[in-house]
């Protein structure tokens, strides 16, 4: 019974921890059933590949944590990386470019009292004047945005059958490991093998 006064406390702190976690999206091919396969490869893509000038590469380190965090959450659903003969091909995208926020926050004047003198009553009269919305105070800052995308392909077909992303605020041109841990885990929540 004890132990049920701290279920309220421990639900808020979930919800807050939840309401934290980054917003992720998901594509699945619907004819595809996730349960038939249990192994796993990564590969670079076209993209990790080539030289992009304009397109800064995500550090060495980077990935190896993303990847990391994959491998984490897929052997939670009981699928293992493989070399040979892997019924899905990963593979990671990360992108950090510069973005502008705007910020709204609503300005009110400062409520005060006027006191009239009445001449018929000979007293001061307190008049109340409450506080007026004035409007806006705008404030522009530029962020970065940091969008990781996670893709699976069919290894046989070479078709694509799952792919997750997220895009969040960072603080610097590479994502820190903490960081990546919670964008994979936001990603891999909406991840079902049982789903059809």
């Amino acid at each position: 019974m004890k132990s049920l006064k701290w279920l309220p406390v421990l639900a808020f702190a979930g919800i807050l921890l939840t309401g934290c976690a980054s917003l992720a999206y998901v594509e699945k091919d619907s004819s595809v059933n996730l349960a038939n396969y249990k192994t796993y490869a990564w590969v670079e893509t076209k993209e990790e590949m080539k030289a992009d000038s304009a397109k800064t590469r995500p550090s060495q380190l980077t990935l190896q944590n993303i990847h990391n965090a994959v491998n984490a959450e897929l052997s939670k659903v009981g699928w293992r990386e493989v070399r040979n003969n892997p019924d899905v091909l990963l593979s990671s995208d990360v992108l950090v470019e510069k973005s502008t926020r705007e910020q709204n926050d609503p300005v009110y004047s400062q409520p005060y009292t006027r006191y009239f003198f009445n001449p018929y009553t000979r007293r001061y009269i307190p008049i109340y004047y409450p506080s007026e919305f004035l409007g806006y105070d705008r404030n522009e800052y530029s962020v970065r945005e940091a969008t990781v995308t996670i893709s699976m392909l069919d290894a046989k077909t070479d078709k694509m059958i799952w792919q997750g992303w997220t895009t969040d605020e960072v603080n610097s041109k590479n994502l820190t490991s903490k960081e990546i841990q919670s964008t994979i885990k936001s990603i891999f929540r909406k991840f079902d093998v049982a789903k059809k």
